[in-house]
């Protein structure tokens, strides 16, 4: 079994490499990949050749070691991609105009400056310089209003200047907080008017998806049942088993997406339908996802969209962790009772699910003993656990975005980097977050900023994303020693 979750290890982190490393970094793909895939070779190779548990030392210095190696390749890959790129840029430009000098791309005619000045009044942001990239031109100056008010103001203004040739972003200035930019991104969608507008939702895709993923969810749950397939073929109703697993899994999901997409429709930001991924092996599906096709246009309903999808799972899955937990059955502890082995699951691995179980179970669950978990109990926890892992405050998971709308995307930035690293030392302790701590490496630490990107939220707003972070914490860290003893767990 080792051996097999070793191999797909293997093959995941290289997809995920040649996919979307290898386009920002000159490294070469095979070397990063096999300093990623070191630390479980090594481990993997210890307990074969010594049969024993791999020593924290050993697990400790070959990540520390491992970590720190691909830092320095990946940094090094990327320094070298961005000379070459402009060294590239600069031949190609010289080329076509071998006697002039470099000249950036300007998005509005020079006769236009004069009039996009004038979309700034002085008593609402005294603009003092103004740069043209290819991506954008780039409004600096002085803020002399709120932030609200200024990009509202601002908005009104381009758009009778200029119609929808441009997007409008309010960002923190990258060395100076308290000096926000106005960006005015070119529409390519104008030029597209009249053609066809983009079809999002796709309800006939979508329900095709639900059932396919209602049948492989089905086929694990009857395994989570304790039925055999063999079983099954002799009588094939016993697959009706599986549905208790099925649909609890599939409403905590389906719960958690339709929190984002009910949310983002009230912001009118446009957004495809929730989609399913079946996937006939391990939990019968990789989850659900939607699509949001349009900005958002503040950090209010970034915070709002991205917290309404973990709070609604979280929610959903409560009761039904609760209900499975109380017709579970407890068994006598063992080596194998770790995280994620829902035959006997530990709960001491997470304060949650121990206090969870504490309160379900009573006087019955004791220090020495595990639980069985019953397959709804099942779905609700690993409804518990999906919403964890979408709260880590990295990059674009919903803790990222949530991350993002409280502090700024500088202060985010910092934050996801520490979160990377403490999940990564958190492995140590809970090998079961190894795999997800190896995907958060491959995660850009920055994500899509919002139209108005600087106008920051209100307490109650920031009370609540405390809340989120706190019940992250809740959830992936292990009940103290003290706590247990006095639980009696």
């Amino acid at each position: 079994m080792t051996t097999w979750l070793l191999i797909i290890l293997s093959v995941f982190t290289y997809i995920v490499l040649r996919k979307n490393v290898s386009k920002v970094t000159k490294a070469p793909s095979w070397l990063l990949w096999l300093v990623l895939m070191a630390p479980p070779i090594i481990w993997t190779g210890w307990t074969i050749k010594y049969e024993t548990k791999v020593p924290s030392a050993l697990v400790f210095w070959s990540l520390a070691v491992c970590f720190l190696l691909y830092c320095i390749l990946f940094e090094w890959g990327r320094s070298s991609l961005d000379a070459k790129n402009q060294s590239q840029a600069l031949e190609t430009q010289s080329a076509i105009h071998p006697t002039v000098e470099s000249v950036p791309v300007r998005p509005i005619e020079p006769t236009e400056e004069s009039q996009l000045r004038s979309c700034f009044p002085w008593s609402v942001y005294y603009i003092q310089n103004i740069e043209y990239r290819p991506q954008a031109v780039i409004c600096r100056g002085q803020l002399k209003t709120s932030a609200t008010n200024a990009y509202q103001r601002v908005k009104e203004n381009i758009e009778a200047e200029f119609g929808d040739r441009f997007i409008l972003i309010f960002q923190e200035g990258l060395k100076d907080k308290d000096k926000p930019i106005f960006l005015l991104v070119p529409n390519h969608q104008h030029k597209k008017a009249s053609a066809k507008p983009e079809k999002l939702t796709r309800p006939g895709l979508a329900l095709l998806l639900l059932v396919a993923t209602l049948m492989t969810t089905t086929f694990v749950g009857t395994r989570i049942a304790g039925i055999e397939a063999t079983a099954i073929r002799y009588n094939p109703s016993l697959i009706l088993q599986g549905l208790p697993y099925a649909l609890s899994l599939m409403t905590i999901l389906g719960i958690h997406e339709m929190g984002h997409y009910l949310t983002a429709r009230f912001y009118k930001i446009r957004t495809t339908l929730p989609y399913f991924i079946p996937m006939p092996l391990f939990l019968g599906t990789f989850g659900a996802f939607i699509q949001m096709r349009s900005p958002v246009p503040n950090r209010k309903a970034l915070f709002d969209v991205s917290i309404a999808g973990p709070i609604a799972g979280f929610l959903a899955s409560l009761p039904l962790l609760i209900w499975g937990l109380t017709n579970s059955e407890l068994v006598p502890i063992n080596n194998e009772a770790q995280m994620l082995n829902t035959d006997a699951l530990n709960p001491r691995n997470s304060i949650l699910i121990a206090l969870l179980s504490k309160l379900t179970l009573g006087a019955q669950l004791t220090s020495n003993m595990a639980i069985d978990l019953h397959p709804v109990a099942v779905a609700g926890f690993l409804g518990i656990i999906v919403t964890a892992l979408n709260l880590i405050p990295v990059g674009q998971l919903d803790g990222g975005h949530i991350v993002h709308a409280m502090f700024g995307q500088k202060t985010a930035m910092v934050i996801g980097q520490i979160a990377r690293l403490m999940l990564l030392l958190l492995s140590l302790i809970q090998s079961e977050y190894l795999l997800w701590a190896i995907y958060l490496i491959f995660l850009r630490l920055t994500d899509e900023p919002a139209l108005n990107d600087v106008t920051e939220l209100d307490n109650k707003r920031d009370i609540f994303g405390l809340v989120a972070i706190a019940l992250l914490i809740l959830i992936v860290l292990p009940l103290p020693q003290t706590l247990a003893r006095l639980l009696n767990i």
